[in-house]
């Protein structure tokens, strides 16, 4: 069915290099548990240093605690309601053939648009998304990986017991005659553990392949008589939890807390839960755990906790590192001055509370995030005042003098940035479809 809400608004502007180019930073289930945000245990100095710099926006919230629904939302400013977005396979413009994503927003507007890893969810996108959306064809990291390690097999796993079992369960599946999709299930059911701590190189996963393709195209764009609009997603610390060693030496495990309270809500409604779907994949999960009776929460073992949490922050201290040679790479190319930094997670994640993991609930846990918005000419601080994802498109829009559409859901937070006491909302909205099962009713 078409959708009206979203006409075309393409500007087609002439703009000079005097523009301010926007690098546009996106971390895969990150919640707020970062230095600037309070937490005491975390290493994170390159996004501390950021946020020392820049702006940071203490209560933030998503539209939806799943990747493809708060990513759609964000990238067209619009609430899962309007986008009808609210999963991993509905396809944003099959839905709204008309819409405007923010990178096309800013393309129309004159800018080189590009991206690299993990941007808009890969399942909710067609082939229109990227030719709409940018103007520089997406980039691939393949020729980024370290040349000892090759590239990852399945979800980013390099240890060679994992790649080697990895092959031989792909051969059984094509053996057996099965499609693609039910081989890469045939695989995935039989091999793909939930960490992974290995002393090799940055590059060898994902996140360092991304930095070094994003630093290399940085450096084109810096010679470029356009402002750019350059978009870098990180996947980590999405499961699994692989990072290199070096990140995990950063912490004791003996020293990783765990959830204080691990149990249901007194008297609160199971539609509030979830059985923690996402995490019970993994194939090392089911010998560390126990199910509850009413289908909800997940009961893990003590040491397999603590491998998980300190997995999650090994991983985002990964991550901190990438974002430090993102901010270097400016620096170099004297880009600091005329580059707005905004750096965003698409949504929380549990970590053990009330027996939950992953995201996917309406709990705070799952849709606070972080927001950090660096601009070379306001004045660094906290803002208190609620923000929400659908507030990203028009302040962008705002803060680079391009016009803000009609139909955006949001709102600019450009005078909660100058005034830093202002508060913008009386309220923010997440949401979370789900159906009571009827032994739950």
């Amino acid at each position: 069915m078409s959708c009206t809400l979203f006409p075309i608004e393409a500007q087609n502007i002439a703009l000079n290099k005097d523009k301010f180019n926007i690098l546009f930073i996106a971390i895969d289930d990150l919640k707020p548990i970062l230095g600037c945000y309070g937490d005491s245990l975390i290493k994170t100095p390159n996004i501390d240093k950021l946020a020392q710099m820049g702006i940071v926006f203490k209560n933030t919230y998503c539209q939806q605690a799943i990747s493809g629904a708060t990513r759609a939302s964000l990238l067209t400013g619009l609430r899962p309601d309007h986008t009808r977005v609210y999963d991993l396979t509905t396809k944003i413009r099959e839905i709204n053939p008309d819409i405007i994503t923010l990178p096309e927003h800013f393309k129309n507007a004159g800018y080189i648009t590009c991206g690299v890893g993990k941007i808009f969810h890969p399942d909710n996108v067609i082939k229109e998304d990227e030719e709409k959306s940018w103007s520089i064809p997406y980039l691939t990291i393949n020729d980024c990986y370290d040349k000892e390690y090759g590239t990852p097999v399945g979800k980013g796993y390099q240890d060679p017991e994992t790649k080697r079992l990895y092959k031989k369960y792909q051969q059984e599946a094509i053996k057996l005659g099965l499609s693609k999709k039910k081989g890469n299930t045939y695989v995935k059911t039989r091999i793909m553990p939930s960490t992974e701590c290995l002393d090799i190189p940055d590059n060898a996963y994902q996140d360092g392949a991304i930095t070094i393709k994003a630093q290399q195209q940085l450096t084109r764009l810096a010679s470029a008589n356009k402002p750019f609009f350059m978009a870098v997603g990180y996947i980590k610390p999405h499961l699994p939890f692989t990072a290199p060693k070096k990140y995990w030496d950063l912490y004791q495990r003996n020293q990783i807390p765990i959830a204080e309270f691990q149990e249901n809500a007194k008297n609160s409604n199971p539609i509030s839960y979830h059985t923690s779907g996402e995490l019970r994949q993994y194939t090392d999960i089911p010998q560390w755990c126990s199910f509850t009776d009413i289908k909800t929460g997940i009961d893990l073992n003590i040491e397999k906790q603590r491998e998980l949490i300190h997995g999650y922050y090994a991983c985002i201290s990964y991550i901190d590192t990438q974002i430090g040679i993102l901010m270097d790479t400016l620096e170099k190319l004297n880009l600091m001055n005329n580059t707005i930094i905004i750096l965003w997670g698409d949504h929380g994640w549990h970590l053990g509370d009330h027996g939950l993991w992953n995201k996917h609930s309406n709990f705070e846990q799952a849709t606070k995030v972080p927001l950090i918005i660096y601009t070379p000419n306001f004045k660094p601080g906290n803002v208190t005042s609620l923000a929400e994802f659908v507030d990203i498109y028009p302040t962008l829009c705002d803060l680079t003098g391009i016009n803000i559409p009609q139909w955006i859901d949001g709102i600019s937070l450009k005078p909660a940035m100058k005034n830093k006491n202002k508060q913008l909302h009386t309220y923010v909205v997440s949401q979370y479809p789900r159906e009571l099962s009827k032994e739950e009713m």
